[in-house]
C-alpha cells in the first residue's frame, strides 16, 4: 500500500514536467496584470468528491512562486460536498493565475481516482474482499494515481513489473507451462509474489499445485469462483478479474475471493470539477 510518504520524492520532478509543459517561456496572459498587484483565490469542488493531491498542488504554487500562501480547509481523503471551499491561495496575482492550471489539473485527477475507489469501496464495504487497483494509470502518473485509490479506501496490487509476478496466458506459452514458470520465477527472485492468471478450472489445478501464491481467475463464472474458494481454501488467494463492473461487484464479492482488481479505479475517471475564483480585497 502507497503511503503520503512514500511518494513526496516523485513530487517535485512530476510538477516541474507540468509547469514547462504549460508555461513554457512564460505566461503572457498574466503579465497584463501589474506586477504588483496582489489577491486571494478562493478554490471549491462543484460536486461531490474525495479529495486527493494536496502535495501536488502545494508543489505547483511553491515552484510558481515561494511566497504564495495556502490555506487548506480539507485534507487528502475527505469526502466534500458540492461548492465547499477546498483552499484559499494568496499573493501576487500573477503568479496565482500562472499555477492555477497546473494545480487544479493535478487536484482533479487525483481526486477523480479517489472519488471512484470510494464508489466501488463503498459497494463491497459490508464483505471481506479488497479491491486492487491495476497498472492502467497515466504515462507519469502510476504512483500518485494508486495512492488516490489508498485515499478512496481501496488497494493497490503490485506497483510495476518489478514488485511482483503476474504470470499471464502469453508467459505461459513462452515459458512452456504454468508449472514451468512458476518454478522459474521462484528460482528468478526467491520471495517475491508470484501470481498467475487461469482461464479454467484445469489451469486453476495446475497453478495451485505448482505453488502459485495468488491465482487470477479470469472471466470466471460465479460458480467457479465459488468451487476455486473451495480448493484452494489456506492454500493460495484468490483474485477475481475481467469486465468487473459496479452491477457484478457485490456478487463477485459474496463468492469468497480474497481479491478483486478493477482497472475502472484509474482507467476510467472522471476529472473532478473544481474552480479557482479571485476575490475582491
Amino acid at each position: 500500500m502507497l503511503k503520503r510518504a512514500d511518494i513526496q520524492h516523485l513530487i517535485p520532478d512530476a510538477v516541474a514536467y507540468a509547469l514547462r509543459e504549460d508555461i513554457g517561456s512564460g505566461d503572457i496572459t498574466a503579465q497584463l496584470i501589474p506586477e504588483e498587484q496582489t489577491a486571494t483565490a478562493r478554490i471549491i469542488s462543484r460536486q461531490e468528491a474525495v479529495i486527493c493531491g494536496i502535495d501536488w498542488v502545494n508543489e505547483v504554487f511553491k515552484q510558481v512562486d515561494p511566497s504564495l500562501s495556502l490555506d487548506w480547509q480539507v485534507d487528502d481523503g475527505d469526502l466534500v460536498k458540492p461548492d465547499q471551499v477546498l483552499f484559499y491561495a494568496k499573493g501576487s496575482a500573477r503568479h496565482l493565475l500562472t499555477a492555477e492550471r497546473a494545480a487544479l489539473n493535478f487536484l482533479q485527477t487525483l481526486s477523480a481516482a479517489a472519488t471512484v475507489s470510494k464508489f466501488y469501496a463503498d459497494k463491497v464495504a459490508n464483505t471481506n474482499v479488497k479491491l486492487l487497483d491495476t497498472r492502467k494509470t497515466l504515462p507519469g502518473l502510476r504512483f500518485a494515481q494508486k495512492y488516490a485509490v489508498t485515499c478512496g479506501g481501496c488497494f493497490n496490487h503490485r506497483i510495476g513489473l518489478f514488485d511482483a509476478f503476474l504470470i499471464k496466458e502469453n508467459h505461459i506459452m513462452a515459458c512452456g507451462g504454468i508449472k514451468e514458470a512458476i518454478s522459474t520465477a521462484k528460482v528468478n527472485e526467491p520471495g517475491k509474489p508470484v501470481e498467475v492468471e487461469v482461464e479454467t478450472m484445469d489451469e486453476l489445478k495446475q497453478a495451485l499445485n505448482a505453488g502459485a501464491d495468488i491465482i487470477m481467475l479470469d472471466n470466471f463464472s460465479l460458480e467457479d469462483m465459488r468451487k476455486s474458494v473451495e480448493i484452494t481454501r489456506g492454500i493460495a488467494k484468490l483474485e477475481a478479474s475481467g469486465g468487473i463492473t459496479d452491477a457484478t461487484l457485490l456478487p463477485i464479492a459474496e463468492t469468497g475471493v480474497d481479491y478483486i482488481s478493477i482497472g475502472a479505479l484509474t482507467k476510467h475517471c472522471e476529472a473532478i470539477d473544481l474552480s479557482m475564483r479571485l476575490l475582491e480585497d
